[in-house]
């Protein structure tokens, strides 16, 4: 009986320490609904929108203004800085809009004088509304595939102040249509924002300030695809 007794003590006490462990498991998966690389976009008041909006970009594009709110027809003024064309839409007309973001780690920002260096060995070029353009190959008249602004306000890079820029992110967006497909837009855009990611020691994240996943570019895939299907249908070509 004495025996058994033991046993007996000896599987409650197996119960009841699994039970402890599965509680402080239960317990510590609550203190951490994140999960992956934390970004300084998730940081303490990082939920604020501090990018500039979409409708920021392209009301300033209409304008004719840079993001600084800034006049960017003086003819003195594009003689001075002759980039201030490269980048710009010839046609003002868009229906849709695709984003990625490219986010500094936790803790960390994106210093100006390293995106200079990683945007240039990117193949992106400065211009239009003082941001960042991938430009078709010898036809930049065709308006740029994609762009990328500074993810605070009011979206731009000043090089006079350069040296001193600190941002949590930036901004990759395409605006179209565009001078080429959806989808080969989307081609270029990707790889340069995961080739920045890496150069910038940076996380490249959806528009909804998640992690780029394989499911979630499955989708973004498919989507751009069946937006090309539907224009095709229509005998729509791609700068159009």
């Amino acid at each position: 009986m004495d025996g058994l007794s033991d046993t007996a003590l000896l599987r409650i006490g197996i119960a009841v320490a699994f039970v402890i462990l599965v509680a402080v498991i239960l317990f510590s998966s609550r203190k951490k609904p994140e999960q992956g690389v934390r970004t300084s976009l998730q940081d303490d008041g990082a939920s604020k929108r501090m990018e500039p909006t979409l409708k920021d970009l392209l009301e300033a594009e209409e304008s004719g203004e840079t993001l600084s709110g800034e006049h960017a027809n003086d003819d003195s003024e594009k003689e001075k800085s002759g980039y201030l064309d490269v980048g710009a839409r010839p046609h003002k007309d868009f229906d849709k809009v695709v984003s990625l973001l490219l986010a500094a780690r936790a803790g960390q920002t994106l210093q100006g004088p390293d995106l200079v260096v990683a945007a240039e060995k990117a193949g992106l070029i400065y211009g239009h509304r003082n941001i960042f353009h991938r430009m078709v190959d010898k036809s930049h008249e065709q308006g740029p595939i994609f762009s990328v602004a500074n993810l605070v306000q009011p979206g731009i890079f000043d090089l006079r102040t350069i040296k001193e820029l600190k941002t949590p992110g930036i901004h990759f967006f395409i605006t179209l249509p565009g001078p080429t497909s959806a989808l080969d837009a989307w081609d270029a855009m990707l790889p340069t924002a995961q080739r920045m990611a890496e150069l910038l020691d940076a996380v490249v994240l959806d528009d909804q300030r998640n992690a780029l996943g394989r499911q979630r570019i499955s989708h973004i895939r498919e989507e751009l695809r069946t937006y090309d299907r539907q224009r095709e249908k229509l005998n729509i070509k791609p700068g159009r």
